[in-house]
């Protein structure tokens, strides 16, 4: 187990699938988390594009979340 840091939360993963024979050689690398265990280690230009890709998704869905509720108030006032 490890600590890692998502977004400034710091929470525990699993480092079983990326972990060596050193463990200390994954301080400061980037990996990828799904669920509690890092899957892979990834490079800082992916890691910068993954979490440019998660903040447009986040973005989007506040959009769409928005444009629904303008929808459920035009039709309730109609």
């Amino acid at each position: 187990m490890g600590m890692v840091d998502i977004s400034g939360v710091r929470r525990e993963a699993d480092l079983t699938c990326v972990a060596g024979d050193n463990l200390d050689d994954l301080v400061g690398a980037w990996v990828l988390v799904h669920v509690g265990f890092a899957m892979s280690i990834i490079d800082e230009d992916e890691a910068r594009t993954t979490l440019e890709l998660l903040a447009a998704l986040g973005d989007a869905e506040a959009e769409l979340a928005a444009m629904r509720d303008s929808q459920v108030s035009l039709e309730a006032s109609q």
